[in-house]
């Protein structure tokens, strides 16, 4: 019934009478004058009817502009978020889509390395950004107890990777914080994001002896805890 009453009907019936008239025309029932006649009455219904509906086309631009503008306005006033709280789901694509798009120089702070002692892993998340083009240098900053899990499991299967040039010797120190991060210059326009996670519940998960990452923020490149991370991993490369 809708759609019904949505049909142009001054439109049909101007067409059957334009019809109407022509065939009549044909048939000499009618002359040539009284079609023009017609034809003027058509014309100047249709001429009416867009004079009555061009107030309401005029309210719909009124109204579409004022929607637009309250759009553009709220848009304006959200002001993006620092961080971003990525679960278990989206944890190891995000990770991987952070290491294929980092560039420039590349830190892995206080890490756990039992998440590369599987092959699976490490191929997803540390070799994308060992054998990234972009990636100019990785340096690790790890704590002393994690030496011997370097040795026998990380430094082989870095030794395997094309690129494995750009993966410094670690710096040792001994770290009390209980944060774990990884920075790079990820944005279009250069800008420095970080990966980062807490040790310990909530955040990692045991398994088998070792902390999994469960959560980990994403740390936006606007965001000031950028430059405070950037400061905890310079002070303990000094001390390393």
């Amino acid at each position: 019934m809708q759609k019904f009453f949505k049909f142009e009907w001054e439109a049909v019936a101007g067409i059957v009478a334009a019809v109407i008239a022509l065939v009549m025309h044909f048939l000499h029932v009618v002359e040539a004058d009284i079609l023009l006649v017609i034809a003027v009455v058509l014309f100047s219904l249709f001429f009416i009817r867009d004079l009555r509906r061009e107030p309401l086309m005029e309210q719909m631009h009124d109204s579409l502009r004022k929607t637009e503008k309250g759009v553009i306005d709220i848009q304006s006033a959200l002001s993006p978020p620092d961080t971003s709280l990525i679960g278990p789901q989206q944890l190891r694509a995000e990770s991987e889509r952070f290491a294929r798009t980092a560039q420039g120089d590349m830190l892995w702070f206080h890490v756990c390395l039992l998440m590369f002692k599987p092959q699976a892993l490490f191929d997803a998340l540390l070799r994308p950004a060992i054998e990234n083009p972009k990636v100019t240098s990785i340096q690790f900053v790890l704590d002393h107890n994690q030496q011997d899990l370097w040795t026998t499991e990380v430094a082989p299967k870095v030794a395997a990777c094309s690129g494995r040039e750009k993966v410094q010797e670690p710096c040792w120190t001994m770290i009390q914080e209980h944060v774990s991060l990884i920075l790079s210059d990820v944005g279009a326009d250069g800008t420095a994001e970080e990966l980062m996670s807490f040790w310990g519940e909530p955040f990692m998960a045991q398994h088998v002896g070792k902390q999994v990452p469960r959560y980990i923020f994403w740390v936006q490149g606007h965001s000031e805890l950028i430059a405070r991370l950037v400061e905890l991993v310079r002070q303990h490369r000094f001390t390393s």
